[in-house]
């Protein structure tokens, strides 16, 4: 319903008189006894009125209920309460953020929000040793259960369940059953650990990015996932709770309108208060690589790929012959040895239904005991394990065709190899009447290669407003070591602590100008996959110049989407209208965003594009910055109006036009436009392409 209610009267009380109204019966008629009995529940049905940062509620409703709702005045929008799924020692040191980076002197005054799983309080990670009490703005609270106290990190902590029932093995409190919620609460702002690996490996220092921040925990998810009604409860709580940033490690794999999804309804609202939301680590999704896959692309918000680090974990496989294979896994299982081998083709539950097809990819119940047990068995896909457990397996090797750059621990000693290799390892058991192998306990090295985009990472162009660049940047989201609950980014923070005034588009330029770009030779995701590029969070504190955005900047890129002036006042709770430029797509082009996206209909196609920028200095008082442009072959034209900027003063603000003309002969072009003084380099992606639909 947009903007929080500027009225005495209690917003719950207006949504059930709201509720109530689906009562009342045709002037003349008594009411059916079906209508009677729901004028008694109507209470019951309100699950959350969303009232201290914006308007809203959730509840329970038929479809006819719903559809009658949508057409009252002053409803932005009615949608389903949908599901969605949760999308450390060296990573920070590959960042080139070391232990002994610059702090500043507040930064125990930032507090993150963290909408996850919940976390688990006696982590080393959250130990509130040397901490003062909260920061006096803080207004949350923490649920104190039994099992569940805060302290003077952890300083507050809220669940959310919407009136459903818990399920077995599900904890009623912010502790953490699952795991991540206080992995990503630790990497964001966990305190310095030290010595720390997981059983042996990747040992050395953990940390969090800001670790004397504070961590207000708002656990969202459950076994059964993160229900939108929650997420926006979350939001409605932590914006009011003073947090400083929010983190959240949700997505879906269908991209939906900003007004039905709830993490863009947070985030906009979470802009109007200066909390910037980030989608991190991986949050632009776990749907990729297909293109188009990012699902939080709204924006307002910061939306984060996840990229490798220059570590790696392998766990070999020896065969009977000799042979030697290097998977990834995280086996830390002791020391095995040989073992009979066993295709899981070869090795049918016939009495179960099943058949080789069904077998060899180790599904469910598919697998002979009697065939498997006490063996190695080889399955031609990626699982949990669960399946070879269960029928006995001392040990699993799996294939697939992705590269799996990802290690995990699984159920059972395990080994993940290529298809490729997977099809010798079968060549080699059909080739010998006692196949055998063995299958080590993982190692961790140093892999110099460059980092890269992991297959999982969702991808661009954005589904929703397709000229608008996402995911923004990229960071480390494979690898990482950090708290873990034993029952089962934010660098946003670190630059916020510097400049605790910015504005959240100010410190998401910040990130994005200073981000290194992947040099990946043939790419084919290119920014898609990375955005602007990898963080580099003590850059970022002094970026030289900024992209600033505010709520009216939204609102007239919104207009240009084709909104409904009336549904963005009751957003905005002003009279704010559409100019005469917001009427196209214009405004898309010229909402103030540190990147230049522009799409063509089809291939061989020239596109001309002309966006307006305005730029705040943020570094020398007296500076003057050069235009410097990268455009390779496809670019007819990139140019900059004017292609010098002076300032002299710090915040003072300059306007620039840049007129990008570009033919697409393939179906992305990257190019760049960098502001340079000599000593900050503010880069800025260019990228030219079809949509999706034309990229198959």
């Amino acid at each position: 319903m947009g903007h929080k209610p500027n009225t005495e009267t209690p917003a719950s009380a207006l949504h059930l008189s709201l509720l109530q109204g689906f009562n009342k019966s045709p002037a003349g008629e008594s009411p059916s006894p079906s209508i009677s009995r729901r004028a008694s529940i109507s209470s019951d049905s309100l699950v959350y009125s969303y009232k201290r940062s914006f308007n809203g509620f959730a509840a329970r409703l038929t479809d006819a209920e719903k559809d009658k709702l949508s057409g009252y005045e002053g409803i932005v929008s009615v949608f389903r309460n949908r599901i969605r799924n949760l999308h450390t020692t060296r990573s920070w040191d590959f960042l080139g953020f070391p232990q002994n980076v610059e702090r500043a002197t507040v930064e125990s005054d930032i507090i993150i929000g963290m909408l996850n799983t919940g976390v688990w309080p006696e982590s080393q990670s959250f130990d509130d040793s040397g901490y003062g009490p909260p920061p006096q703005k803080w207004k949350g609270v923490c649920q104190s259960l039994s099992n569940f106290t805060c302290n003077n990190k952890i300083i507050g902590a809220k669940f959310y369940h919407g009136g459903r029932n818990f399920s077995e093995g599900e904890v009623p409190s912010p502790r953490d059953s699952q795991g991540h919620g206080s992995h990503t609460a630790s990497t964001a702002a966990g305190n310095i650990v030290t010595p720390a690996s997981l059983l042996g490996l990747a040992s050395g220092t953990a940390r969090g990015g800001v670790p004397s921040a504070r961590i207000a925990v708002y656990k969202i998810c459950w076994g059964d996932g993160c229900w939108d009604a929650d997420i926006l409860a979350a939001f409605d709580d932590a914006i009011a709770d003073g947090v400083d940033i929010i983190s959240l490690s949700v997505g879906e794999s269908s991209p939906r309108d900003y007004f039905e999804d709830p993490i863009a309804i947070g985030a906009f609202h979470s802009m109007k208060n200066g909390i910037l939301t980030s989608n991190w680590t991986n949050l632009a999704g776990n749907e990729g690589p297909a293109p188009g896959s990012v699902s939080n692309c709204s924006p307002w918000s910061l939306s984060v790929a996840a990229s490798t680090i220059d570590r790696k974990f392998t766990t070999g496989v020896r065969l009977g012959n000799g042979k030697t294979y290097q998977g990834i896994s995280l086996n830390t299982y002791a020391a095995s040895k040989s073992y009979p081998l066993v295709y899981a083709g070869d090795a049918t539950n016939k009495t179960s239904g099943h058949n080789a097809f069904g077998s060899r990819y180790c599904i469910p119940n598919s697998l002979d005991r009697n065939l498997v047990q006490g063996k190695i068995v080889h399955c031609d896909d990626v699982s949990g394990g669960q399946e070879p457990l269960e029928a006995g397996a001392t040990g699993a090797i799996m294939t697939t065709s992705y590269t799996e750059d990802d290690a995990y621990p699984l159920l059972l000693p395990v080994s993940i190899l290529t298809d490729a290799e997977g099809a010798t390892i079968v060549e080699y058991i059909n080739s010998t009447s006692d196949p055998t192998a063995e299958i080590f306990t993982t190692r961790d090295f140093v892999d110099n290669s460059s980092a890269y985009v992991i297959y999982f990472s969702s991808r661009g162009p954005n589904p929703i407003t397709r000229d608008i660049l996402k995911p923004d940047l990229t960071a480390p989201g494979v690898d990482i070591l950090a708290a873990w609950s034993q029952a089962t980014t934010v660098t946003a923070a670190y630059v916020k602590s510097f400049h605790p005034t910015w504005y959240p588009a100010a410190i998401k330029s910040a990130l994005m100008t200073t981000a290194h770009p992947l040099s990946v030779p043939d790419l084919p995701d290119a920014e898609f996959g990375y955005g602007s590029g990898q963080i580099h969070p003590s850059r970022a504190v002094d970026p030289g110049l900024v992209y600033d955005a505010g709520e009216i900047d939204y609102v007239q890129m919104l207009c240009g989407q084709g909104y409904n002036i009336t549904q963005l006042r009751l957003v905005t709770g002003d009279q704010s209208s559409c100019s005469s430029a917001a009427t196209n797509r214009t405004a898309v082009w010229d909402l103030n965003y540190p990147s230049f996206a522009l799409s063509s209909e089809k291939l061989k196609a020239s596109v001309t594009r002309v966006f307006h920028r305005t730029v705040s200095n943020v570094g020398s008082a007296m500076s003057t910055y050069t235009a410097l442009v990268n455009g390779p072959v496809g670019f007819d034209t990139i140019r900059i109006e004017p292609n010098v900027l002076k300032f002299k003063n710090i915040g003072e603000k300059q306007s620039f036009v840049v007129t990008v003309t570009a033919l697409l002969g393939r179906t992305m072009l990257s190019g760049s436009l960098v502001w340079s003084d000599g000593i900050h380099s503010v880069r800025n992606p260019i990228v030219a392409f079809v949509p999706s639909q034309e990229r198959h």
